[in-house]
């Protein structure tokens, strides 16, 4: 979960000249801190956002601003709208309620979306979000509509006076530490094809096919999810077209680049190994169908020569074969048992037993 803090209520004395109104400061600010190297960060009031929204300069030369707000309210997607160190397009994306992932890079501003996962208690119940960004040297603001764990996980840093020299370091580290959830997914997952493995390789007449089939299932429509996830974020930092500001090069792109590419590395390998372990299911399958159609054909075989027999003797006709007698149903019994005799002895002779 992130963590909310407290803040202060607006200062209605405020000048409003030139600024944004007071009252519209905090409206979906989950948190606003100032941070510098090597210190705590501290909370900002409301004249302190007021002046980072406008574009003024930070207290000192290494520090900077993150602002943190919930767009789920109409209000706060309109006090973002009235952000006025920002071009338009750039107040756009970050209000924007599309789940699509994009990095733009506009002069000295970074933009755009990126993936995350939303705060379920289970790890198989992690749904796929997006939260959004717009990064300079020394602001940083971002959006979301739900709570994105990886975020509170960088804010808990700072709060434990974990270096970030940049407010691109932040982002940076929110994607590293969405890859490393990805990466403990695929870790999930790929146990779960252990387990289906393990039954595979056991396999007997006992064997439940449904439930390997629904292990190797779950497996393949959640690597899905999260391959159409992130293949789009390993394009972005793969295209050439994007030219990142010096300053945020190293940051947002080398680092979280080698991660990202190295999950899906390993999604792709499990979709493999799940490919692969599906094509030995359906093989099993088919081998346990074959395995029963064989018995059932023998058996088929072998009562051929009876159901003749009783046919024969079935047949409403003078003069029928051992129609006298006490023991003629004995001796027609015994017919049929010499005749499946024969006929097993033929089919061993043939190699079909």
């Amino acid at each position: 979960m992130e963590t909310v803090p407290d803040f202060p209520a607006a200062d209605a004395a405020m000048p409003m000249e030139g600024r944004l109104a007071a009252t519209s400061i905090s409206n979906g600010l989950v948190w606003a801190i100032g941070c510098q190297s090597g210190h705590r960060p501290v909370r900002l009031n409301d004249e302190q956002i007021t002046r980072a929204l406008e574009g003024g300069s930070p207290a000192s030369p290494d520090s900077w601003v993150w602002l943190h707000y919930d767009i789920v309210h109409t209000a706060s997607r309109a006090h973002i709208q009235a952000i006025p160190c920002l071009p338009e397009e750039v107040r756009l994306a970050l209000g924007s309620t599309d789940r699509g992932t994009n990095v733009e890079a506009e002069g000295d501003i970074v933009y755009g979306a990126l993936p995350g996962f939303d705060d379920a208690m289970s790890e198989d119940d992690k749904n796929l979000s997006a939260w959004r960004f717009a990064v300079l040297p020394d602001l940083l603001i971002t959006t979301r509509r739900q709570p994105v764990p990886a975020l509170g996980v960088v804010y808990r840093a700072l709060q434990r006076n974990e270096s970030f020299d940049s407010p691109a370091e932040v982002v940076d580290h929110t994607l590293l530490e969405f890859a490393d959830t990805v990466r403990r997914n695929i870790a999930m997952l790929d146990d779960q094809l252990d387990r289906a493995e393990d039954l595979l390789l056991t396999l007997d007449q006992h064997t439940d096919f449904g439930r390997i089939s629904g292990l190797i299932g779950r497996v393949r429509r959640r690597s899905t999810e999260l391959r159409r996830v992130i293949s789009p974020v390993d394009r972005i930092f793969h295209n050439e077209d994007l030219e990142l500001p010096e300053w945020a090069e190293d940051d947002i792109r080398d680092r979280s680049q080698r991660q990202i590419h190295a999950a899906l590395d390993d999604l792709l390998a499990l979709q493999d190994r799940s490919r692969s372990l599906q094509d030995e299911l359906a093989s099993g399958q088919a081998e346990e169908t074959n395995r029963r159609l064989y018995t059932v054909s023998i058996v088929t075989t072998l009562m051929l020569p009876a159901t003749f027999v009783t046919g024969f003797f079935g047949m409403n006709t003078g003069g029928m074969f051992l129609a006298s007698g006490g023991m003629g149903t004995m001796e027609a019994g015994g017919i049929c048992f010499i005749f499946m005799m024969i006929t097993w002895f033929l089919l061993k002779i043939m190699k079909l037993l």
